[in-house]
């Protein structure tokens, strides 16, 4: 499969901005959905395979990796199990993930999951352009047969998007403005003082908007669904971003965020961040 990095390196040469911020000099990338580079998440199979691209980090290495994973239609895997666990998040197309004795429960858009490592399930996805949004914390990725599962200890979650709790300005310490809502996945930002990663969506009103103050040293987000207008501090252009857009930012900073239509984002951070 083709480098995605090579993806960033050409879209770096336009989106990647040197940030004045003080003491520290942020660094950001803007992947959009449109040169996202595509492969196949089995090579060996080829189109049989689901699509899949790294966002940051190789599946394929150590170390942590966000990528996306686009099914065909009906599509149904044979009952398999990884060597690690992930965390998934249905960015559009309806997602199944159990053990293969399970019924059938379909995840919108949204919709969040893990599976633990060594835990035996199938995975099936149902509507046009099914593309999810996965995440591990360590690799490489990798898909094993059913005869070698084991009980890691973790027990899965299965999260419908109508089952999300969402926090206001008035409930959350995180989020302080009108028409910004804030759902925790995993871990809470702010909230550790040794700065563990959290997991959590944004969910813009249209005409909501709000500055993002990054205080941590790492901060990434994925646009699930609607359109996200961005703008970082130095810029005077905001950037439109669609489904399926990344971008990251390290070192201290503010961003502009506007809801251009009703707009769903995954944050990934250090646990410091607020908008105000």
């Amino acid at each position: 499969m083709p480098s995605v990095r090579r993806v960033f390196s050409s879209v770096c040469a336009f989106f990647v901005l040197a940030i004045s911020t003080s003491p520290v000099m942020a660094e950001s990338t803007l992947v959009l959905a449109k040169d996202v580079d595509w492969g196949y998440l089995n090579p060996l199979r080829g189109d049989k395979s689901p699509a899949a691209a790294n966002l940051w980090g190789n599946r394929t290495t150590p170390g942590a990796t966000g990528m996306f994973v686009k099914f065909v239609d009906d599509f149904r895997s044979p009952p398999h199990i990884h060597n690690i666990s992930y965390r998934g998040i249905v960015i559009s197309g309806e997602v199944h993930n159990a053990d293969k004795s399970a019924p059938d429960m379909w995840l919108p858009t949204g919709s969040y999951w893990t599976q633990p490592a060594g835990g035996d399930h199938i995975t099936a996805a149902k509507g046009t352009n099914n593309m999810i949004y996965l995440e591990i914390d360590s690799g490489p990725y990798l898909v094993k047969p059913s005869s070698e599962q084991f009980d890691n200890g973790e027990t899965p979650i299965n999260l419908h998007y109508d089952n999300l709790v969402w926090l206001t300005n008035e409930q959350s310490n995180v989020v302080n403005t009108k028409g910004i809502e804030i759902a925790y996945l995993w871990e809470k930002p702010s909230q550790s003082k040794t700065n563990k990663t959290s997991g959590t969506l944004l969910k813009l009103d249209k005409g909501a908007t709000g500055k993002l103050q990054q205080l941590g040293t790492e901060l990434k987000l994925v646009v699930v669904s609607g359109t996200l207008g961005l703008r970082e501090e130095s810029a005077t252009n905001t950037q439109a971003l669609s489904p399926g857009s990344l971008y990251s930012v390290s070192g201290k900073t503010f961003i502009a965020l506007e809801g251009r239509n009703d707009a769903l984002v995954y944050v990934r951070s250090d646990n410091q961040f607020k908008v105000q």
